[in-house]
């Protein structure tokens, strides 16, 4: 039942395709002719273009070319982070560039959290450093726009726009009103008192617990957004956090006075300074976007590493669920076959695991850590920790050689749930009922047509409190540290990159980078290596295929209020979508730990 919606969307998505397929195969032909473009080229006094409305993801997502990037206008354009350094940092080297110029605005479904946001940031602070200017231009800016523009040695701001600086919160759903409403009954084993992540089904509101450590974790995150813009704008952190406590929003004029922004400027004015930096070209000035920059560094670094020596970079991004999963998720046997494969691959030296996943079932983590440890046998195991790499998350990180987290990454959670839901009262109120014939007295335990009895939930929480003991045990064992100071820290609570430092669950604050150098001192490489990615990203004739899917639709409808607390909704009955283990337990954070 749990699939129905699931395999009944993939059936409409499926004749759709075939339609399209139909109809446009000769289209597909031309595309898959047409995708691969020739290198961009790179004039004399160019402006290196920073549109904020580019995702920042992890991993590749995808390579549409300047035709697929036509077809595709109405779905979001990305860069995976690991591009942008390279190219931000080829850049400040780069003769032909001359400054910087950052504007535009963050999608609401953006990829990119504060961790990825810390790497960008600190990239564009390496390029200030050589002297070239960073020219920052906004018109309605909240607090992830402005965490990166406060580095610009100018920042001008539209006379009619405004900076949202109102801090951050964290919204939860509950829905456990709803479903007695409807008749549905939800019983919950778990361990761990700060394990939020079924509350949402049992309580109306948060409990103590979690409010104790979401409060923590958002005051953590929020502490080091006031430090470091406050920082380059000097300022103090209580003069930012006055500004957010009295104003909120900060209104175009008070902002320039605030010393939030250096000046009131249109965007032709802005244009204009900018020709006057570089060069005017075609009515405006010349410039290259990031991404097309990108190429052009990835290319210039292909070439100047020709080494056989490689250092995988492998994505963990998104739910893990047992067996392969989609192109959004995590699939346990997926990822662990991956690593077979590095592991037998004799010119991979050293594997670097981004994760940036709240987890999710707990076998598919369980397959992939046991691979993790295998692989780490033959070659040094480096984990990158993301935006978020909590739970199953941090399940897989754990037997690695080094873990690296940003102060802003949230991580830990060390704790295991189950959920199983009945529909009894609702199918009975309908006129539905059930009569079971059974040989044993728990042969329907797993039955959704009633509640479990007192009996079968000792049974499925003998079972969590295994796993969890398990999951502590893995824990202690890996990152040496006493078992009772795991079982303390642990409890589901979540913890902040800063915080999982002081207390032993990481071993440096770093990024990405960080970490790819790292694998390549253990293995001994000096500077005698090359990168290679997996996954593999998607071709133009896949992205364009899964632009007809719901999801795209709902991405490309970013900028409508509606659609956006509909992404929202969306988002939380997502995750039920991948809530697919054999035990019906799970090492997950609260379903929708976002921060607004």
């Amino acid at each position: 039942m749990r699939d129905f919606f699931k395999y009944t969307f993939a059936s409409l998505l499926a004749l759709l395709i075939f339609l399209g397929l139909s109809i446009g195969g000769l289209v597909l032909l031309v595309i898959s002719i047409s995708s691969k473009d020739p290198a961009p080229s790179v004039k004399d006094k160019s402006v290196l273009e920073f549109d904020l409305t580019v995702d920042i993801t992890d991993g590749q997502r995808g390579s549409r070319g300047n035709l697929g990037n036509a077809l595709l206008s109405g779905t979001p354009d990305t860069i995976p982070l690991r591009m942008a350094l390279n190219a931000i940092d080829r850049a400040a080297k780069d003769k032909r560039i001359v400054a910087l110029y950052l504007h535009g605005e963050m999608e609401s479904s953006s990829s990119a959290g504060y961790a990825a946001l810390k790497e960008i940031r600190e990239a564009l602070q390496r390029f200030q450093a050589t002297g070239k200017k960073i020219i920052a231009y906004g018109v309605d800016w909240s607090e992830p726009e402005y965490y990166l523009a406060s580095v610009a040695d100018t920042i001008a701001i539209n006379p009619y726009g405004s900076f949202e600086i109102n801090g951050l919160a964290s919204n939860t759903a509950f829905y456990a009103g709803a479903l007695k409403k409807f008749g549905i009954g939800v019983q919950v084993t778990r361990v761990g008192k700060y394990k939020a992540a079924v509350e949402s089904f049992l309580l109306d509101k948060r409990s103590p617990e979690s409010r104790q450590q979401t409060q923590t974790l958002l005051g953590d995150v929020w502490g080091e957004f006031l430090t470091t813009v406050s920082k380059d704008r000097k300022l103090t952190p209580t003069q930012l956090q006055n500004l957010t406590d009295n104003q909120a929003i900060v209104e175009a004029e008070d902002a320039v006075k605030q010393k939030l922004a250096t000046k009131l400027a249109y965007e032709d004015e802005m244009i204009s300074q900018l020709q006057q930096l570089g060069e005017k070209d075609d009515e405006s000035f010349r410039k290259i976007s990031l991404k097309s920059y990108a190429r052009v560094a990835q290319q210039a670094l292909e070439q100047e590493r020709q080494s056989k020596n490689q250092i995988a970079v492998v994505y963990a991004e998104g739910e893990i669920v047992d067996g392969e999963g989609d192109a959004d998720q995590v699939g346990g046997d997926r990822f662990a076959q991956q690593l077979r494969e590095i592991q037998d691959d004799d010119d991979i030296k050293a594997v670097v695991i981004r994760v940036n996943s709240p987890g999710g079932s707990v076998v598919g983590s369980e397959v992939i850590q046991r691979e993790v440890i295998q692989t780490r046998k033959k070659k040094p195991v480096v984990v990158s920790m993301g935006g978020v790499a909590a739970s199953g998350g941090y399940w897989i990180s754990t037997f690695s050689d080094r873990i690296f987290a940003q102060p802003n990454t949230i991580t830990g959670s060390i704790g295991v749930f189950g959920l199983r839901p009945n529909v009894q009262k609702i199918a009975n109120d309908n006129g539905i009922s059930w009569d079971v014939v059974k040989t044993g007295r728990y042969a329907d335990i797993s039955s959704i047509n009633r509640p479990r009895t007192p009996q079968e939930l000792a049974i499925f929480q003998k079972s969590v409190d295994r796993i969890y003991n398990q999951f502590v045990t893995k824990v202690a064992e890996s990152r040496k540290l006493p078992k009772a100071k795991v079982a303390e820290i642990a409890q589901g609570r979540v913890w902040s990159g800063k915080q999982a430092l002081a207390i032993g669950l990481v071993d440096q604050l770093g990024g990405l980078k960080d970490a790819i150098q790292d694998a390549a001192q253990r293995a001994k490489l000096g500077d005698d290596w090359k990168l290679a990615e997996y996954p593999q990203s998607r071709g133009l004739q896949e992205e364009l295929l899964r632009s007809l899917s719901s999801e795209s639709f709902q991405k490309a409808k970013s900028k409508n209020l509606v659609f956006k607390e509909l992404g929202k909704l969306q988002t939380e009955f997502t995750v039920l979508r991948g809530m697919n283990d054999p035990s019906e337990i799970y090492a997950r954070l609260p379903f929708n730990f976002r921060l607004d």
